[in-house]
C-alpha cells in the first residue's frame, strides 16, 4: 500500500478508531499510582490525574483491513509493540508496566496535550511515521529522549 498516498482517506477513519479505543478505556483503565503521576510531570505531562492506564494482553488492532494494514506496514502495531498512546489513554501489555515504557507513552501523552486532541494530535504525528519511518518520527524520537531507567 502506498501509505503516503492512502494516508488523507485513511485519516479520518484512524481518528474515528482512535478516538472510540480512549473512550472505552477512560471508562475500563486504571488510575496512575503516585509514582506514575509523578513521572509522567517528570516527561512534561500538564494533566497526569487525566491518564488512565489499561493492562491487556496484546494491543487492540482495527477491525477495519485498511487500516490494520497500514499500521503493521509502518510498525506502529505488531508483534514488538507493547504501548500504544491515544490522548491520555495508555495501553500497556501485561508484563511491561515498566517506567521507561511508562516514562515513553507518557511522553506521548504531552505530545497530545499540545495538539490539544487526537483529532489534532494524530495527522501530525502519522506524517511523520509515513514519510521518515516509525524510528525517526520526531515524535518517536522526542519520546525515546524522555525515557527514564527503571528505579
Amino acid at each position: 500500500m502506498d501509505l503516503q498516498a492512502a494516508l488523507p482517506l485513511l485519516l479520518p477513519r484512524v481518528i474515528v478508531w482512535a478516538e472510540t479505543q480512549a473512550r472505552q478505556v477512560a471508562t475500563l483503565g486504571i488510575v496512575l499510582a503516585q509514582r506514575e503521576q509523578e513521572l509522567a510531570r517528570e516527561v512534561g505531562v500538564a494533566e497526569p490525574e487525566r491518564i488512565r492506564l489499561y493492562l491487556i494482553d496484546t494491543l487492540p488492532s482495527p477491525e477495519d483491513p485498511d487500516l490494520r494494514a497500514a499500521a503493521l506496514q509502518t510498525g506502529l502495531l505488531g508483534p514488538n509493540m507493547v504501548g500504544l498512546t491515544l490522548g491520555h489513554c495508555v495501553f500497556v501489555c501485561n508484563g511491561h508496566r515498566t517506567s521507561r515504557l511508562l516514562s515513553h507513552e507518557f511522553r506521548h501523552v504531552y505530545q497530545y496535550e499540545q495538539a490539544g486532541s487526537i483529532a489534532a494530535f494524530l495527522p501530525g504525528y502519522l506524517d511523520q511515521i509515513v514519510r521518515f519511518g516509525y524510528d525517526n518520527a520526531a515524535f518517536e524520537k522526542d519520546a525515546r529522549a524522555h525515557e527514564r531507567d527503571d528505579t
